[in-house]
């Protein structure tokens, strides 16, 4: 686990994204779950929708400095040609910018959200970069991305794992999914929503005591079954959700793969 992770701005409520904000997240990511190599797509939202980017260059950020800025997160991508990096991007995802009077903008569909765009981008890749790639890459996309606080993308990349699993690795698989999606509803806000899902998961998990084996790694999840446990029995003796504070009080949950 990366030492950003203890620090994801994203231990917290979230609010409700426009589902245009949603796609372009979604979209994105999609792709760096289903290939490596396309992990260089989330590099430009990250750029264009920086506050600091935005404040400095309001009328647009020339092309040269766009390559500049992005050229460090894709090096450590292992990918070190810029403009082909940017070409193959603008050709598969137009909306990612507009040309403005001096440069490159943040596609006009982001909107106000231009900020949190680049800030989710930046963390899917910081959770995303690191990553041991092979057989091993979808199971640790899941697991790097819980622990950076995100729980919906989390949700996605394990997904295609647990629909082609079967037995109790499904099973175990599928209470991890919950648990995440727990957790997201937590982020929403939605407490009767995050109760339900995180009983599904303990009832999925118990067996194996949140530690079990899978053909790319075993997963560790003791401490984050018995934070979920211990939130859920919280989460109950709650009245409403006009303040969720106990439920973020407590540690946040990591999980290992090993």
């Amino acid at each position: 686990m990366s030492d950003d992770c203890n620090r994801t701005p994203f231990w917290q409520r979230q609010p409700l994204l426009p589902r245009v904000v949603q796609e372009v997240l979604r979209s994105r990511l999609e792709a760096a779950l289903a290939d490596p190599g396309a992990r260089e797509h989330l590099v430009w939202p990250t750029v264009l929708g920086a506050p600091r980017v935005r404040a400095e260059h309001p009328g647009g950020l020339p092309e040269p400095l766009l390559l500049n800025l992005a050229a460090r997160m894709l090096g450590a991508l292992g990918q070190h040609d810029p403009a082909g990096a940017w070409q193959r991007h603008q050709a598969a995802w137009s909306d990612t910018a507009d040309a403005g009077p001096e440069g490159w903008l943040p596609g006009a569909s982001w909107g106000a959200w231009g900020p949190l765009v680049s800030l989710r981008c930046g963390w899917q890749l910081a959770a995303l970069t690191p990553l041991p790639l092979g057989d091993r890459y979808p199971l640790a996309c899941g697991v790097s991305l819980f622990n950076h606080g995100l729980f919906h993308e989390c949700h996605d990349a394990l997904e295609p794992l647990w629909g082609s699993a079967t037995g109790d690795l499904q099973g175990q698989l599928q209470g991890l999914i919950l648990m995440a999606g727990g957790y997201h509803h937590l982020q929403q806000h939605n407490r009767s929503g995050a109760l339900a899902l995180w009983q599904e998961a303990l009832e999925r998990l118990r067996a194996c005591g949140g530690a079990f084996a899978t053909p790319w790694g075993e997963v560790r999840a003791e401490a984050a079954l018995d934070l979920t446990a211990r939130r859920l029995d919280q989460g109950r003796r709650m009245d409403d959700d006009t303040d969720l504070a106990p439920l973020w009080a407590l540690d946040r949950p990591t999980w290992e793969l090993a």
